[in-house]
């Protein structure tokens, strides 16, 4: 058996609401649309990944979800256009990412980060 993929599902009350932070800003592609469900992703290969934590390093808060994005300022930029208030960071980690966190509309807290070769891995 493999897996071959894992699925975040967040409960919302409007899964419109999704629309402007996941697909507007972050430019995920709405791949499934029912109405009582959303998803949102890329035609890309996705790696499978699931996390457990105690804290989100550095002292923060373990985030809802994480999001790897191919350049965090861009994306940092966009949220603070958009209206997104942004809680910590940017930063660049000790373990060797930049990243921010930000709440999208239903108040999850979102970890958006970019592996960075210049910052020393722990």
């Amino acid at each position: 058996m493999k897996v071959n993929r894992i699925v975040c599902n967040v409960e919302v009350q409007q899964t419109a609401q999704a629309q402007r932070f996941y697909h507007d800003v972050l430019g995920l592609e709405l791949l499934m649309d029912h109405g009582w469900i959303r998803t949102y992703g890329t035609d890309q290969a996705m790696t499978v990944q699931i996390s457990f934590a105690q804290e989100g390093g550095s002292g923060t808060s373990v985030p809802d979800l994480s999001i790897e994005v191919d350049d965090v300022d861009a994306a940092c930029a966009a949220m603070k256009a958009t209206g997104f208030a942004v809680e910590y960071g940017p930063v660049d980690e000790p373990w060797g990412v930049r990243r921010f966190y930000v709440r999208d509309p239903f108040g999850k807290l979102v970890n958006i980060l970019a592996h960075c070769s210049s910052a020393a891995r722990a």
